[in-house]
């Protein structure tokens, strides 16, 4: 069963930068396609990054530009960069494997997920 960790969330102001990591136990994750997902209060989490296991990366249109996915097979880590950062992008982060582009089947159990707070 693969585990995952996020970490690297906290409270940044509007404009600036966080880095998230995401540990995953288990030797599959190379073989899997991951995403960094986000949940707000009151809506539903989403998917806002994509990257193939060959490193092909896909971005939804609200972070397209100001966020970067990256992996590091050798790690078992996903990262995600966050740039220009603005209050509507304060939500949970989660990473897990999407089994499609639309994202909404995963393959695996959620982790407890990273608190992004973004203040003006």
């Amino acid at each position: 069963q693969v585990q995952l960790v996020e970490s690297g969330g906290g409270l940044v102001q509007a404009g600036g930068s966080l880095r998230l990591s995401c540990a995953a136990s288990g030797s599959i994750f190379s073989a899997n396609t991951m995403g960094w997902y986000r949940q707000a209060p009151g809506k539903q989490r989403e998917l806002v990054a994509a990257i193939t296991t060959g490193s092909a990366t896909n971005y939804a249109g609200s972070v397209k530009g100001r966020f970067t996915i990256s992996r590091d097979n050798a790690k078992n880590t996903v990262y995600l960069q966050m740039n220009s950062l603005k209050l509507e992008d304060t939500a949970v982060y989660y990473c897990n494997a999407p089994f499609d582009s639309r994202g909404r089947l995963v393959k695996f159990s959620w982790g407890q997920g990273t608190q992004v707070t973004v203040s003006s």
